[in-house]
C-alpha cells in the first residue's frame, strides 16, 4: 500500500511542479500557487504613509480558488514546504503564503532550488531553514517605494500632462536615459575627416596599411579633401618599405558564463530577442522540459542572479566533457574565477547561469525541444563550456611602413591555438576594427604600391540604445537588479514614453514631455545616482544592514516635499504633448 502524502510542497508554477513531484515520490504533494496569492490593493494606495509605511496586503481576488485549495491541503499535511525561486520575490511569495495560510513556525520549512535536478532537488529538501526576513523585507521596501512614486505621482501627471499616464521609479530613470541619449544624437554635430590607405603588394600577396603620422610621429588625420590630396601629392613617387616589425604572442580569454543581463543582452544581439522573450526561454529550461532517454529535468540553473560563481562539480563535468569532445589540450590548465561586481551575499549563493547537467549537449535535447527554449539553451550550454575552455592563443604582429615622409601603420594575428573558439565566441554591439592578416615582412623590405585611396568619413553620434546596451547601461549603473532589467523595459514600452525603431530605443513626443517634467521638478527621482543608491539601500536590508521602514522613510520625506512643491510650481500649468 503506498504511503500518504502527508508532506506539501508549494512552488509557483505547474511546470516546477510536475518536474519536482517526479523527484520527490509519493510521499510528497506538489502544488503551484500561480505566483503571488496576496499584494497590495488596486484601487487604494495600501500603504500606512502616516504611520510607519506597514502595507495592507490583500488575498489576489482572482485567485480564491487556488487559496481555498492550499489552505484544505496545507491544513491536512505534516509539514508544509515553500518551494518558491531562490530571490528576494521567491522569498516574499513564500511569506505571503505562510501568513496566507497561517502557518505556524515549526510546521512551514523554507527550501529552495538553484538548479531543478534530482540530487538537488532530494538535498534541498533534506536540509530546509526559517524564511528570512531580511530578503522579505527588502522585496517589500521595493515594492513599497515604487506604489508610493507611483500613486502619488500619477495623479500630477493626469493633471498636468494627459489623464491615464503613470509614473514608476526605476522606469523614470529608464526613460530618462533614452531621452538623454536621443539629446546627445540631436544636439551632435558631425565632422569631417579623411582616411588615406595604401595597399601594399609583396610577392603574390597584399595588405592594406593606414596612414598614422609623419616621419617626426606627429600623428595625422586629414580633415578635408585638400588636406588627404596634399598628402598624395606629397607621396609621388615614394618609395614603401616596412620600417618597425613588431612581433609577439597574445592569450585571449573566453568570457565567463551567463548571469541575467548579460544573457539578455546576448539573446538580443545573436538571437534577435527581447528580454522578456530571453526570460520566458530561460524559466522554461529552469522549471524543466521533457527530454528522450532523462524524463522531465531542469536543463539550466536559476536564471535570476548577478553571481559569476561555478560549483567544482560542474566544473569537474565540464573538463570532462571537453577532453573527451575535444582533447586535454583545451582543457583550462587552472581554476578560471570570475569577480562579481556588484552580488550581496545573498545574491552569491547562486552561481552564473549554466546547464544543470553540462554533458547533456544541444544536439541531444534539440531532439526533444525546439524553438526558442532550443537556441537559449544551446547559447546557455556553449558560453559555460567556452567559459571551461583553453585561451586562444594568437601571433601578432605589427608594421610600420615608410614611405617618404610619411608613415603608415598596419597590424594583424595569426591564431596559433583556437582553444575556446572552437566552440563560442561572444557577440558585440560595436562594429570592431578589423585586424588584417599580413603576409610575412622582414624589416627593410620594399613593398610595391598597388592603390593609394582617401575616402571622407564623418565622426558619428553616439547610437540610440537597444535592449542589450539599454540592460547594460542600467547594470553599469547600478539601476535595477536581475529580476528588473525584462519588466522596466516592456513597462516604459508598454506606457508609450518609449518606441521600438528597428530594434532601437527611441522616446515618443509623450516620454520626452513626462521626463522633461520629472526633470524639472523631480531631478532626484530620476536621477541615475540616487537610483542606484536606494538599490545599494535595498541590498542593506537583505544583508540585516538597515530598517526597511526607515529607508523608505527617508525616501519619503524629500519626495514627499518635492511632491507638495511641484503643486505649487505648476498650478495652473499644463504640459503640452505635440503630436506624434
Amino acid at each position: 500500500m503506498a504511503k500518504a502524502k502527508t508532506d506539501l510542497v508549494i512552488v509557483e508554477s505547474p511546470a516546477k511542479a510536475r518536474t519536482i513531484e517526479k523527484y520527490l515520490g509519493n510521499h510528497y504533494q506538489v502544488v503551484a500557487s500561480m505566483g503571488h496569492l496576496r499584494d497590495l490593493p488596486k484601487s487604494t494606495m495600501g500603504v500606512d504613509i502616516d504611520g510607519d509605511f506597514t502595507p495592507q496586503y490583500l488575498p489576489v481576488k482572482d485567485r480564491a480558488d487556488v487559496i481555498a485549495d492550499l489552505k484544505k491541503r496545507a491544513k491536512s499535511a505534516d509539514t508544509v514546504y515553500l518551494a518558491t525561486d531562490p530571490d528576494r520575490e521567491g522569498e516574499a511569495i513564500s511569506w505571503h503564503l505562510k501568513e496566507l495560510l497561517d502557518l505556524p513556525d515549526d510546521k512551514a520549512k523554507r527550501v529552495t532550488f538553484n538548479e531543478i535536478t534530482k540530487k538537488v532537488v532530494t538535498e534541498s529538501i533534506q536540509h530546509p531553514r526559517d524564511i528570512d526576513q531580511d530578503l522579505v523585507d527588502a522585496q517589500q521596501a521595493r515594492r513599497v517605494l515604487d506604489r508610493i512614486v507611483g500613486y502619488e505621482l500619477s495623479p500630477l501627471l493626469w493633471k498636468k500632462v494627459r489623464r491615464g499616464l503613470s509614473a514608476g521609479r526605476v522606469q523614470s530613470v529608464a526613460t530618462r536615459m533614452v531621452d538623454e541619449r536621443e539629446k546627445e544624437i540631436e544636439s551632435f554635430k558631425p565632422e569631417e575627416y579623411w582616411n588615406v590607405d595604401a595597399t601594399l603588394g609583396t610577392g603574390h600577396k597584399s595588405f592594406t596599411a593606414r596612414l598614422a603620422s609623419d616621419s617626426t610621429g606627429k600623428k595625422l588625420l586629414p580633415k578635408n579633401e585638400a588636406e588627404a590630396r596634399a598628402i598624395e601629392k606629397g607621396l609621388e613617387g615614394a618609395e614603401y618599405t616596412v620600417g618597425e616589425l613588431k612581433k609577439g604572442k597574445r592569450a585571449k580569454q573566453p568570457t565567463p558564463a551567463f548571469i541575467t543581463s548579460t544573457l539578455q543582452q546576448e539573446a538580443s544581439r545573436r538571437l534577435g530577442f527581447t528580454a522578456t522573450r530571453t526570460m520566458r526561454a530561460a524559466q522554461t529550461l529552469y522549471e524543466g522540459v521533457d527530454i528522450a532517454g532523462h524524463g522531465t529535468m531542469g536543463l539550466i540553473t536559476y536564471m535570476r542572479t548577478d553571481s559569476l560563481r561555478i560549483s567544482d562539480e560542474a566544473v569537474t563535468a565540464a573538463k570532462e566533457y571537453i577532453a573527451d569532445a575535444y582533447g586535454e589540450q583545451y582543457i583550462c590548465p587552472y581554476k578560471r574565477t570570475w569577480k562579481t561586481k556588484s552580488a550581496t551575499a545573498a545574491q552569491d549563493a547562486h552561481e552564473a547561469i549554466r546547464p544543470s547537467v553540462p554533458g547533456l549537449t544541444p544536439d541531444e535535447v534539440d531532439k526533444s525541444i525546439s524553438g526558442d527554449t532550443a537556441k537559449l539553451y544551446r547559447m546557455i550550454w556553449s558560453r559555460f563550456m567556452a567559459s571551461q575552455m583553453a585561451d586562444c592563443q594568437q601571433d601578432t604582429v605589427s608594421v610600420t611602413v615608410y614611405a617618404g615622409d610619411y608613415r603608415f601603420k598596419a597590424s594583424g594575428y595569426t591564431v596559433t591555438f583556437d582553444g575556446f573558439t572552437v566552440l563560442y565566441e561572444e557577440a558585440t554591439d560595436e562594429k570592431e576594427k578589423k585586424e588584417t592578416s599580413l603576409p610575412p615582412l622582414e624589416q627593410g623590405q620594399l613593398l610595391k604600391l598597388k592603390e593609394l585611396k582617401s575616402e571622407q568619413k564623418f565622426t558619428q553620434p553616439p547610437a540610440r540604445y537597444t535592449e542589450a546596451t539599454l540592460i547594460k547601461a542600467l547594470e553599469e549603473n547600478g539601476i535595477g537588479r536581475p529580476s528588473t532589467y525584462a519588466p522596466i523595459i516592456t513597462t516604459i514600452i508598454d506606457r508609450g514614453y518609449v518606441e521600438r525603431e528597428q530594434k532601437k530605443l527611441k522616446p515618443t513626443l509623450l516620454g520626452r514631455a513626462v521626463d522633461g517634467l520629472m526633470l524639472e521638478q523631480f531631478p532626484h527621482i530620476v536621477d541615475v545616482d540616487f537610483s542606484a543608491e536606494m538599490e545599494k539601500n535595498l541590498d542593506k536590508i537583505e544583508s540585516g544592514k538597515a530598517d526597511w521602514h526607515k529607508t523608505v522613510d527617508d525616501f519619503y520625506q524629500g519626495f514627499a516635499a518635492s511632491l507638495e512643491q511641484a503643486e505649487k510650481n505648476m498650478e495652473g500649468k499644463k504640459v503640452k504633448v505635440p503630436d506624434e
